[in-house]
């Protein structure tokens, strides 16, 4: 017997899944693991200015398209503004980290494959209630797979 799921077809309404508040960004999960069998997921995020992970790596893909607004990205060292229908790739293992960069809040999709993320997005926002719970995250995300790094390292 297989522990698989079947695929299933998904659709996703305004309003029809919560916000998660994760550093300061707003994310809401449109299509998880148990849909796609583990074969990616697809979250909507909304960075507010200066919101966003700081440099961490993970062992799976990352893909973003941004819709509107602008977001400062750092990708293995270098650092780059991505604007409003640009897409970008990042490949497992890559060293990166983002922030909003647009007065009005950027609104980005991100597409992990496989699906990894949503556990520590769900424990960053049950146990992270603001600035004094950040150090928190680091031991949350060895948890899942994500892996922070300190300013300097690499």
């Amino acid at each position: 017997m297989s522990d698989r799921q079947p695929r299933q077809i998904r659709i996703v309404r305004p309003g029809e899944v919560p916000t998660l508040n994760v550093l300061g960004a707003g994310v809401r999960f449109l299509c998880e693991a148990e849909t796609t069998d583990g074969a990616f997921s697809v979250m909507d995020n909304e960075l507010p200015l200066g919101a966003g992970p700081p440099p961490h790596r993970h062992d799976w893909d990352e893909a973003y398209y941004l819709i509107s607004g602008a977001v400062d990205f750092v990708l293995d060292g270098k650092a780059m503004r991505v604007e409003a229908g640009s897409f970008l790739y990042a490949p497992a293992g890559t060293l990166h980290g983002f922030s909003g960069a647009s007065p009005e809040p950027a609104h980005m999709l991100v597409i992990d494959a496989p699906a990894h993320a949503a556990a520590f997005f769900r424990e960053v926002d049950r146990v992270v209630a603001g600035p004094e719970d950040l150090s928190r995250v680091p031991a949350i995300g060895d948890a899942h797979g994500i892996h922070f790094v300190a300013p300097g390292d690499g």
